[in-house]
């Protein structure tokens, strides 16, 4: 089944992806943390990238938000907070969700959680942080 999506899934979680490979000419680089699931945090991690976004121009600051653990709670298909989220994204703000923890969930639930469409997977969440930080990336943890 290498058409399935979730082989697809799978193939694209095997490599990290490039930070900056989209933003090149960023003067500013986040990365906030989403480990938590709770709803203030969630939207504290919503808010402060929008604000973010007002206030420097988009094209000059690379936003990317880390969800790992009880933090991919965010990118689940049934989330409240999912219009606000794929907002973000179509205005270039990056989420990413841990595989690991995905792949946890599963061996414990036996089934896989839903992640909407837009979040990018990374096989390591804390990696994909330290990589950001490596690359000149602000770590906040609203």
């Amino acid at each position: 089944m290498a058409g399935s999506p979730l082989a697809m899934f799978s193939a694209a979680a095997q490599t990290q992806p490039a930070p900056l490979a989209d933003k090149p000419f960023a003067e500013h680089r986040v990365v906030l943390q989403l480990s938590d699931s709770d709803a203030k945090k969630e939207g504290l991690v919503i808010s402060v990238a929008y604000n973010l976004i007002k206030a420097y121009d988009p094209d000059r600051i690379a936003i990317e938000v880390v969800a790992f653990g009880p933090g991919i709670d965010l990118l689940r298909t049934d989330n409240a907070n999912r219009q606000r989220v794929e907002s973000l994204i179509a205005q270039g703000v990056k989420f990413d969700v841990c595989v690991n923890t995905l792949d946890t969930l599963e061996r414990e639930t036996g089934k896989r959680p839903e992640i909407i469409p837009g979040a990018i997977p990374v096989q390591v969440g804390v990696g994909q942080i330290l990589s950001l930080a490596e690359n000149g990336f602000t770590l906040v943890r609203p």
